[in-house]
């Protein structure tokens, strides 16, 4: 794969076989994004879990402290009362069975994150083959199926994100942006491995963390040490 001038640039600065503390890996990650936007930097959590089996699966959400620097859409649904709580709570849209064609024929997918109370789950059930893949549909692990939803958009305005293995048994999560100072990447790195860790299904034997790396979008990435992780 063809790397542009910048990329090749910034990659100089980064050492190919060193693991680098997290704290240093993140200062260099912010010095290597160099796109004309404000990049997000990632993290990239290789695991020694198999997910084909029920019982070595990943998945979780955590709120990270200082955000993503993102503005996060939701998309709640839920009838009634709590469709005004949902309102309420500020989130961008709310509705029932009549947002059902709307995604499956319209194609419409102008949110981020999709939370429904559990008696809305028939319904929204019914969009799991266009909002599987795209990683959207409600989960009780990740909080985005229950009763509270004012807890649920405000934490996920808050910064909340999911982190979940993918078919390579990898996760990617965004930690922040670049233009957030270390100290800000660092916490919320932290926070973020400290509930990937916790989560560690007590079926895996060996290592758990293969490898970690920070990276920021269009740029190289750095591996972390994983053992000074926990």
């Amino acid at each position: 794969m063809k790397r542009g001038k910048k990329y090749v640039e910034a990659a100089k600065a980064v050492e190919k076989f060193k693991l680098y503390d997290p704290a240093e890996a993140i200062s260099v990650a912010k010095k290597v994004s160099v796109a004309k936007f404000d990049e997000t930097i990632e993290a990239h959590i290789r695991t020694g879990c198999d997910g084909r089996h029920a019982d070595q699966q990943v998945r979780g959400a955590v709120v990270l402290p200082h955000g993503t620097g993102k503005t996060v859409r939701v998309l709640v649904f839920a009838k009634d009362a709590k469709a005004d709580e949902a309102l309420a709570a500020g989130a961008d849209y709310v509705g029932a069975d009549e947002l059902i064609p709307r995604i499956q024929k319209d194609g419409w997918l102008d949110f981020d994150v999709v939370v429904a109370t559990p008696d809305m789950m028939s319904v929204v059930g019914r969009l799991g083959r266009v909002l599987g893949p795209k990683g959207l549909m409600p989960n009780p692990k990740s909080g985005t199926v229950t009763m509270d939803v004012t807890k649920a958009i405000q934490d996920i305005k808050a910064g909340k994100v999911e982190y979940r293995l993918d078919k390579s048994n990898i996760i990617h999560v965004p930690i922040g942006k670049a233009s957030f100072t270390d100290e800000q990447l660092n916490e919320n790195f932290r926070t973020l491995m400290d509930a990937i860790v916790k989560a560690r299904p007590s079926s895996v034997k060996g290592q758990y963390l293969r490898s970690v790396t920070v990276a920021p979008t269009m740029g190289p990435g750095l591996k972390v040490n994983p053992m000074a992780l926990g």
